[in-house]
């Protein structure tokens, strides 16, 4: 097994089809294929199926990729360090619930570290998805929410994945309306007080229940006759102002980003939520990783 042989894997995962990974990584198919059937018999495991449409990963080569992406990284990590800071366009991925401040942060990084070319992802989310991310190294770094409505599953989740989770900040919980919204002369918004209006929440396909919402909390703790979910923050916030609608959050917003016609305002509870973020154990972060923390703590206060 080589360190080439792991890169071209990665490749032919990231791209789900051996032509373009061959054109990613600079070498014939045919020597690409080769490569990695040589890989599957030396680590005696099918890591990729085959089939007309393309490749996919194997159960098994799922597991194996996430331990290549980790050595490849850590790789590019001492020829960074070692030959020099051009030898590679920078490459670093974040995945997130839907928060300005983790755009924020992205955008930091950004102008830190772009240069004349650069392969950043930033990926909102839902949040099974998140820790999968982290856990299987397709993102460096994850950014989620617990509760004590979700603590014990999402705890279960992030130990069983060998993840850390790093608390960014504490908070009581706050609806984002319209600036137009009636509510919006209220200073403090109760429960009764949305009961007319409709609640916009993150879908979450598969792993749709509470446990995994990104809003802490659901139609099932209050009185909530209208709901409607959305998969972007984008349709989300023109819901909100074209139907009056609200969401639950943390209450941090950027203006700069979302606009001024969204405001936040208190609620009426005592539940609070813990925003933090999570990476893989025993895995040293990059330094685009690295900025982006200390850009997400600036852009949270």
């Amino acid at each position: 097994m080589t360190l080439q042989q792991l890169k071209y894997a990665v490749a032919v995962a990231d791209t789900k089809n051996i032509t373009e990974a061959s054109k990613k990584v600079f070498i014939s198919q045919p020597s690409l294929t080769a490569s990695i059937h040589e890989l599957e018999e030396e680590m005696g495991i099918k890591i990729f199926s085959r089939t007309n449409k393309g490749v996919t990963l194997t159960n098994e080569g799922d597991e194996f990729l996430s331990y290549a992406r980790q050595v490849v990284e850590q790789a590019g990590l001492l020829e960074e360090r070692y030959k020099g800071k051009g030898e590679a366009n920078p490459i670093f991925s974040v995945s997130c619930q839907h928060y300005s401040f983790a755009v924020n942060a992205f955008v930091d990084v950004i102008r830190e570290f772009g240069g004349a070319g650069y392969d950043f992802t930033l990926r909102e989310t839902q949040t099974y998805e998140i820790i999968e991310d982290v856990a299987h190294l397709k993102s460096e770094l994850g950014v989620l929410y617990q509760s004590h409505k979700n603590e014990d599953i999402i705890s279960k989740l992030l130990k069983k994945n060998n993840l850390n989770f790093e608390a960014l900040f504490t908070a009581g919980l706050h609806v984002f309306i319209s600036s137009e919204n009636p509510l919006a002369q209220k200073e403090i918004i109760t429960l009764e007080d949305l009961k007319p209006f409709p609640y916009l929440t993150y879908e979450q396909g598969n792993y749709n229940s509470f446990y995994f919402a990104e809003e802490p909390l659901s139609a099932i703790d209050f009185d909530c006759p209208k709901n409607i979910k959305v998969r972007d923050r984008a349709t989300l916030f023109n819901l909100l102002i074209g139907l009056n609608g609200y969401t639950i959050c943390s209450g941090i917003i950027s203006h700069e980003l979302n606009g001024e016609n969204i405001i936040a305002r208190p609620l009426a509870v005592d539940d609070k939520m813990t925003v933090g973020i999570i990476s893989r154990k025993n895995v040293f972060l990059s330094r685009y990783a690295q900025s982006y923390i200390e850009a997400i703590k600036r852009h949270c206060k």
